[in-house]
């Protein structure tokens, strides 16, 4: 056998040995140099991180600023309730995480133990409501209406409760004084989301877990100064969440108050008579349809004429705020936004929008003047008008003869303005207009009078109702060529003839499409709150305010007032003289006109009151009724859908809302200390030295307060006369005389 030497195989040995040595080294300088970066150049900056995940945050929510009305009565406060809750971090010390502990609560609290403990799950995106979505080392509410003997029970057997207190906290209330509701202008509260939480974080006024947010109305337009700044506690814990120490500790900043110009007995007058005007209308025959009129929802407004400032706002259907404090029931929610709801959540003085019908003659009365009429010229306000073999007819064959545009607002007369306008049409160059601009002076006046868009007001979600000038024609047509071509006959029914035409040239603007524009029907929409806007500024001389309900802003500690001044919003486009001529024919309409029988015996040479009716057509449901009056104080506009004639179904209520703010007497006579406000109310309320606000006769009752201020005056149940309203003596029934039934008029479905 031949022996190999060994020095043959050494050197590769050994350099293999070298290889593995530099690797090692260059692993180990690598990590070094990597523990060197993470503690020494970064280590200040993970410290802290570090440091931080061992800090959690428990919250003390501030208390939310009130609403108050115009002479300080709460509209929304605070009111101190027993609220049970439960401490997840001592629940979870025990062995079956606090599940008999809870057991036992809800048999004290009358709730089932699954409930209680939902309450206290915490909410992810896999759990459902209830869950809780705040900090999970603050105190989780499980009730805010534990009964004062409930509480004693908790407390007095704290051993057998452990982990749960049950303290006075303040919880959100809405007061409705003297009865009143004020639902949807109050709007309410509900828990922030994690969307909303991630939105707000950079902003200056970040949401915590535990906020809760105005979700509409007031509350939600005013929400950042009502909330307030929540206190906050740091807590050292360990990596079990053990608390280990304080960090640091902030304290809680109240919300500040915010006035409004509403004021609490309007508004309860309002409401009244609203809710008494649709019962009124209901029991009425409609002899078109064959059965009684629906009335199934409506809405007022009550606004200072110089100021755009709302003194009372209602709206029909609605609904009792305080459902959502403490978080709304699957049950309560349902019957609030369910199919057969009436959908009560709605502000339909600002979110209900309809044809006008003849309240819009105050712009069409205003275009034919832009457009050369004089004023006094002689129009022929016949039975009918026809045109191409279509006949348009005033209300029930009425004829006047030659009137002036004065006297054509005080009759109603339909004819005087379809002849206005089908003239404007064909010098436009009627269906396929001139070359270059036409001068639609119709339309473009409606846009002048702000139609079409946001009045401003300040409450979320204001709808801007339709001006359906050529531009609108052409976009609505682009957007349902197809389906109308699909569906549309040339001999079918109504609908299908309708779709029919709207296909060969739904973007053209026809001749009836001006007509029937002329009068408020066709496919105009507006809003009760544009109308009082309209209204007002013929009140008060052409201006248009933007409305406001805010009028100031006062901290808790009330050493800051921040007023909120009334906001212009433009100019009608009428001249002084014709404003001049439109105040004397709508008060015209209140003594001679359509309103007449419904106004005799008011007080007309002490207290002036104008006025305009509309009965409007809408296809498939009854008449809409519009009533738009105006003193030289406030505005009060009314309209009830599907409850007949705008003098008919609405007169009544709206003289008596007048009624109560001046102290009209069932007789005509004027009791000025019955007068609930005969003027606008101008000031502010007084600011106590410590930030409260006074209001007038506080007894701690709202409903007493009210009846207090209003002295005699009943405002007990629903169905009795509230204070400052008489009745109405009337001057014969004659319901149907302005029912809006034009036969053989063609008019679009709207």
């Amino acid at each position: 056998m031949t022996n190999i030497p060994e020095t043959g195989r050494t050197p590769r040995v050994q350099i293999r040995l070298v290889v593995i040595q530099i690797l090692v080294l260059s692993l180990l300088g690598t990590l070094g140099g990597r523990l060197w970066y993470l503690q020494i150049r970064q280590g200040a900056e993970y410290q802290k991180e570090a440091s931080g995940n061992h800090v959690q945050q428990v919250v003390d929510p501030a208390v939310r600023g009130d609403i108050l009305d115009a002479r300080g009565v709460p509209l929304a406060d605070n009111e101190t309730r027993l609220v049970v809750s439960a401490s997840r971090t001592d629940l979870l010390k025990q062995k079956d995480d606090g599940r008999a502990v809870l057991t036992k609560l809800a048999r004290v609290l009358g709730m089932s133990p699954g409930d209680v403990m939902q309450k206290v799950r915490l909410c992810d995106a896999k759990t459902p409501q209830p869950c809780w979505n705040g900090s999970p080392y603050q105190p989780i509410p499980i009730t805010d209406e534990a009964t004062a003997k409930q509480a004693l029970q908790i407390r007095e057997r704290s051993e057998d409760f452990p982990g749960i207190t049950a303290e006075p906290e303040a919880v959100r209330r809405y007061a409705g004084p003297g009865k009143s509701n004020t639902a949807q202008v109050l709007g309410y509260l509900s828990p922030v989301t994690d969307y909303e939480i991630q939105k707000a974080k950079d902003t200056d006024s970040p949401y915590l877990r535990s906020d809760m947010v105005g979700r509409s109305g007031l509350e939600r337009t005013y929400d950042k100064v009502l909330r307030g700044k929540a206190g906050v506690t740091r807590y050292e814990v360990d990596n079990l969440g053990r608390v280990i120490g304080k960090a640091r500790s902030d304290a809680a900043e109240s919300g500040s108050n915010l006035v409004t110009s509403i004021d609490s007995r309007v508004q309860r007058v309002a409401e009244f008579e609203l809710n008494k005007a649709m019962k009124k209308a209901r029991e009425q025959f409609d002899k078109i349809t064959g059965e009684n009129y629906k009335a199934d929802s409506g809405a007022v407004v009550v606004m200072e004429a110089k100021t755009g400032r709302i003194v009372a706002m209602a709206s029909a259907p609605t609904y009792d705020p305080n459902v959502w404090v403490g978080g709304i029931s699957a049950k309560d929610y349902k019957a609030l936004t369910g199919k057969n709801s009436d959908y009560p959540l709605l502000n339909r003085a600002i979110q209900g929008q309809a044809a006008p019908g003849s309240t819009f003659k105050v712009v069409s009365t205003a275009a034919a003047v832009q457009a050369g009429y004089v004023w006094d010229g002689g129009y022929p306000c016949t039975s009918s008008y026809s045109v191409g073999g279509q006949v348009f007819k005033n209300f029930e064959g009425e004829s006047f003869g030659p009137i002036s545009l004065g006297r054509a607002l005080e009759v109603s007369c339909d004819t005087v303005f379809y002849g206005l306008a089908d003239r404007e049409w064909k010098k436009d160059g009627g269906i396929n207009p001139k070359k270059g601009q036409p001068k639609d002076w119709f339309f473009k006046t409606a846009h002048q009078f702000g139609l079409g868009k946001e009045t401003g007001i300040d409450l979320p979600n204001e709808v801007t109702g339709r001006v359906p000038d050529r531009q609108w024609k052409l976009d609505y047509w682009k957007a349902n060529k197809d389906a109308w071509c699909k569906t549309g006959k040339k001999d079918g029914s109504y609908v299908e003839k309708i779709a029919y035409e709207n296909c060969l040239e739904g973007n053209k603007m026809r001749e009836g499409d001006e007509i029937n524009y002329s009068i408020g029907q066709g496919d105009t929409l507006v809003t009760p709150i544009q109308e009082a806007v309209i209204y007002g500024a013929v009140a008060n001389g052409g201006t248009m305010y933007q409305p406001t309900i805010g009028k100031a802003i006062i901290s808790a500690d009330g050493k800051s007032v921040q007023e909120i001044k009334p906001k212009k919003n433009g100019r009608l486009p009428v001249s002084q003289a014709t404003l001049d001529g439109m105040n004397d024919a709508f008060a015209g309409v209140i003594t001679r006109g359509t309103a007449a029988w419904k106004f005799g015996g008011w007080p007309q040479d002490k207290i002036t009151l104008h006025g305009k009716t509309g009965t409007a057509e809408v296809y498939g449901k009854q008449t809409t009724s519009w009533l738009a009056t105006y003193s030289k104080d406030y505005t009060v506009i009314m309209t009830i859908a599907q409850a007949g004639t705008g003098s008919g179904a609405s007169g009544e209520a709206v003289r008596n809302i007048y009624s109560a703010l001046y102290g009209v007497q069932g007789d005509g006579s004027i009791d000025h200390k019955k007068a609930l406000l005969p003027e606008p109310q101008k000031g502010l309320p007084k600011v106590r030295p410590d930030g409260t606000i006074a209001s007038p006769k506080v007894t701690g009752d709202p409903a007493k307060d009210a009846e207090a201020a209003q002295k005699n005056n009943p405002t007990n149940g629903d169905d009795q006369q509230p204070a400052g309203t008489t009745a109405s003596p009337g001057t014969g029934n004659r319901d149907t005389r302005r029912r809006a039934r034009r036969r053989g008029s063609r008019r679009m479905p709207s």
